[in-house]
């Protein structure tokens, strides 16, 4: 194969390699690997979103960085990669679960909600003209009504995969929170251990963290809530010096 094949397909977002690659998808999943990690914990009663918000200078104010959005009452999502085209993905997706609940009276399946949005990422590596979303998102709710919802929790990717989690993250440093949380993650989890385990995973990326730079959320059957800084300060506070192996922690 000369160059000028390999940059044809490196250029294409519709083309496939010889050996069976989308290039451009690849860039769209490295773009996602070097945003500030999100991640999601499903609990006994609920999910829990977390997201580290990045500051390039001092003077920037964080809470202008969104990482977590409120798409509908019992509906949230966490992104990482291109914030533009997360913002996009999550105006879409509010349109929809509004949309739905105009339709049928009824909030919008977590399920439901990925796949659209699935379908919508994955046609952009179908047609010519286009690119491929640089974002990957966390879709966290809850299934049903009252007591007996069920909680969910579903990532998107660039190529317009979804995949249901227990416990995910997506953006940088992935690899070491995915491994904290495979070790911390049980089936009993109550909400607020999952905002504790949540922020500890975080913490597990090396950033030097503050409650200011940490965004939780979350979506249980009473609906989406923010957890207040003061909450997470107490939990960096406890766990921010400690170099115990995660076998041993509570």
């Amino acid at each position: 194969m000369n160059r000028n094949d390999q940059q044809a397909y490196d250029r294409g977002t519709s083309l496939f390699s010889p050996d069976g690659r989308i290039y451009q998808v690849e860039y769209a999943r490295e773009a996602v690997n070097r945003g500030a990690p999100s991640l999601g914990i499903r609990t006994s009663e609920g999910v829990v979103l977390a997201a580290q918000r990045r500051t390039s200078s001092p003077l920037m104010e964080g809470e202008s960085i969104e990482k977590l959005h409120k798409l509908d009452d019992f509906l949230g999502a966490a992104s990482a990669g291109h914030v533009a085209d997360a913002r996009r993905l999550i105006d879409d997706a509010r349109t929809a679960a509004q949309r739905n609940r105009l339709r049928f009276g009824e909030p919008l399946g977590v399920e439901t909600l990925t796949k659209t949005l699935s379908d919508e990422i994955q046609e952009t590596t179908q047609v010519g003209g286009t690119r491929p979303f640089g974002a990957a998102l966390l879709i966290a709710g809850m299934d049903g009504d009252g007591p007996d919802a069920a909680p969910r929790l579903f990532q998107t990717d660039p190529s317009g995969a979804p995949q249901e989690w227990r416990a995910v993250a997506i953006g940088s440093g992935r690899d070491d929170i995915q491994e904290f949380l495979e070790d911390n993650w049980s089936e009993d989890l109550s909400i607020d251990d999952g905002v504790a385990v949540a922020v500890r995973a975080l913490l597990e990326s090396g950033a030097d963290l503050d409650a200011a730079s940490v965004s939780v959320a979350t979506i249980t059957s009473e609906g989406y809530a923010t957890v207040p800084d003061e909450e997470i300060a107490a939990v960096i506070e406890e766990y921010g010096g400690d170099d115990t192996d995660a076998d041993d922690a509570e």
